[in-house]
């Protein structure tokens, strides 16, 4: 009879559990669950949305007590929350030396290579100031091409009726220019032939500092011996005769400038030899010099014939500057070159 009753309490359970299943559907337990109730057609948007309102994360709470669940024989183990370093990592064999500053870069591995050398050809601002100089030189002689014809024409013929010497402000101005244009390219040969036949290697890193001695030097050079000429010119002859030779100055030095332009392309670019290139250096200097004392003789000494005091001031005027300069040069190069 108890046995019975208890058959139709289940059922009746079973019954109304049915009725409850059918009425209202049970929570889904996974997300899986979730998804297979949506559309085929859902979108991720969709799916995201029915399972956070199906789900509400639940915030976690590590437990405070130790873990007892190690091996036997092992130590308890780190916890994971912590996450400083161990102590091999912060304190080595050097930690107590004051030298020590792990905090500064050591610098790259590895074995560093050799440098590569220093060359103009790959120095950009020494190309741009070669191609400055020369549109400079090209701008001057489309200005002032007349005036130079004229001059290279009446250099060697003294014409019986002596004429007036006069030359423009414009004209002064390019042959400045020209003077130092002349005075970069002998501070780039002198540079070549030092870096080649005295020393490679300097105690002062830039090589710019070292072109800019040299031609702060021939500067230097070009403005003394130009004074030195106005004081001795001005003392012994009229300031008529001193402007026409400080004029013809001018323009050998240019001409001097125009001609070394193409062997400081060829040293610079090509790889000249410097033995050759010593060759035409002085070449074009024994020319100017050679046409320097013809003009001092003609504009100064040919109306008294003295030739011999034409020696004296051209030896004490231009060749004595000339060795100073030189002298000066290497004395330089060998202050400046590292001594192993």
């Amino acid at each position: 009879m108890l046995e019975q009753d208890s058959i139709t309490i289940n059922e009746s359970t079973t019954v109304i559990a049915n009725d409850t299943m059918t009425s209202r559907p049970a929570r889904p337990q996974t997300p899986y669950q979730v998804l297979r109730s949506l559309p085929k057609d859902a979108t991720p948007a969709q799916q995201d949305s029915a399972i956070q309102a199906w789900f509400e994360p639940g915030e976690i709470h590590y437990s405070s007590q130790p873990d007892t669940l190690h091996l036997p024989g092992h130590e308890i183990p780190r916890d994971l929350k912590k996450v400083d370093l161990p102590q091999y990592y912060r304190e080595n064999f050097f930690s107590a030396n004051t030298l020590y500053h792990p905090e500064l870069d050591g610098g790259r591995n590895g074995v560093a290579g050799d440098p590569v050398p220093y060359a103009i050809h790959n120095d950009h601002i020494i190309t741009g100031i070669l191609i400055c100089s020369f549109l400079l030189i090209m701008f001057a002689l489309s200005r002032i091409s007349s005036f130079m014809i004229n001059q290279a024409k009446h250099f060697l013929y003294m014409p019986k009726v002596e004429q007036e010497y006069t030359e423009t402000g414009t004209e002064v101005k390019f042959q400045l220019g020209f003077s130092v244009i002349t005075s970069l390219y002998y501070a780039l040969l002198f540079y070549f032939y030092a870096t080649r036949r005295i020393a490679d290697t300097f105690i002062l890193s830039s090589e710019y500092a070292i072109l800019g001695i040299y031609f702060g030097t021939m500067v230097g050079y070009f403005v003394i011996k130009g004074l030195l000429y106005t004081i001795v010119n001005n003392v012994f002859f009229s300031p008529k005769k001193n402007l026409q030779f400080l004029g013809t100055l001018l323009f050998i030095v240019a001409i001097e400038g125009v001609c070394l332009f193409p062997l400081v392309l060829l040293l610079a670019y090509f790889q000249f030899s410097m033995q050759n290139a010593i060759i035409y250096c002085i070449f074009i200097l024994t020319l100017a010099k050679i046409l320097t004392f013809y003009k001092s003789y003609t504009i100064f000494f040919k109306q008294n014939r003295l030739f011999l005091q034409n020696i004296l001031y051209f030896c004490a005027l231009e060749m004595v500057p000339l060795v100073m300069i030189w002298s000066g040069l290497v004395g330089i190069t060998y202050i400046l070159k590292v001594n192993y």
